[in-house]
């Protein structure tokens, strides 16, 4: 937060989004720019702060002129979802060329955040969901996603180094001794390859392999 509010390390943040986006702009690996992860502050000079660099980190992503769409997720669950963004979520939402979400609650919370967002009449990409014990499941968002024509990217693949089948508890509440959480909180594989719930992965697969929904032009 040091480096947010001290005016001479813009130069220093300029120069890494133009080198970042600059360096990939024309890469076809590249599906989309998420401008800035979550962008909020609790204090009102850290939040003018952010509203103010976060439209420069726009102007500058987009100066590189990227081929790739640009976006950052809006994950609140107030304000946005009421019709009432923050100056922060507006910034955020008139200079997606994407619009994107975060999401990691029950299918019906899930279906009027993705509605809200249609309603803006531009492209729609979920960019985190999956916490099961939170109710985020595949099973309830994934199809949603696929009747709405939305993007939908979950974070994790494989249990690995970053241990992210363990809650949001882990923080306070060890799992030791070999202790495995009731209901795993993210990935889709175990270690060994084999799928988490078999189940998941089947519709995973069938839900890719659908065709999808043909939007008509507005």
């Amino acid at each position: 937060m040091s480096a947010l509010l001290d005016m001479s390390q813009e130069a220093r943040f300029r120069a890494y989004v133009l080198g970042v986006v600059g360096s990939f702009a024309k890469d076809e690996r590249v599906v989309g720019w998420d401008v800035w992860n979550e962008p909020s502050a609790d204090k009102k000079e850290e939040r003018d702060r952010v509203h103010t660099l976060l439209a420069k980190a726009f102007a500058w992503a987009r100066s590189a002129n990227p081929a790739q769409p640009l976006t950052s997720a809006v994950f609140e669950d107030t304000g946005w979802v009421d019709g009432k963004p923050s100056a922060i979520e507006e910034v955020q939402l008139s200079n997606s060329e994407v619009l994107s979400f975060h999401d990691y609650h029950w299918p019906e919370i899930f279906a009027r955040k993705a509605s809200v967002l249609l309603g803006r009449g531009r492209p729609v990409w979920c960019t985190e969901y999956l916490a099961r014990g939170a109710g985020s499941t595949f099973d309830g968002s994934l199809p949603i996603g696929k009747r709405l024509n939305i993007a939908m990217i979950n974070w994790g693949l494989v249990d690995g180094k970053t241990q992210t089948r363990f809650p949001w508890d882990s923080w306070t509440i060890p799992y030791v001794n070999g202790r495995e959480p009731v209901v795993w909180h993210h990935d889709v594989f175990r270690a060994d390859g084999t799928p988490y719930r078999q189940a998941e992965v089947d519709l995973i697969r069938m839900l890719s392999n659908a065709p999808t929904r043909v939007v008509p032009d507005r």
